[in-house]
């Protein structure tokens, strides 16, 4: 699938954007070369392949490579909201904006 000039300035219009013939012409090269990408990804045969949960997990395993899931920063809530002007139970309190 390739782009014209005519779809380039129909996307711009539609996104609002003013591109100058430079601008166009760039933009159209752009496009057309990831879209030729995606064609030569498609053109790769993935019958039989397994889908992977993560990209790294093709090189190393994903488990030993993730870090262990803890609180790594101290608890500094009280003394972050010592300038609030109003708190309750830990939570900052603010005006109702909605009736």
């Amino acid at each position: 699938m390739a782009l014209t000039p005519q779809d380039i300035a129909r996307i711009a219009n539609l996104a609002r954007l003013e591109l100058d013939a430079e601008q166009s012409g760039r933009m159209l090269t752009q496009i057309n070369g990831f879209f030729d990408i995606v064609e030569k990804m498609r053109a790769v045969d993935t019958a039989g392949i397994e889908p992977l949960a993560h990209p790294v997990a093709a090189l190393q395993d994903v488990q030993l490579r993730l870090r262990e899931d803890r609180a790594s920063e101290p608890d500094d809530r009280a003394a972050n909201q010592r300038s609030a002007p109003a708190v309750e139970r830990g939570l900052f309190l603010v005006p109702k904006v909605i009736e």
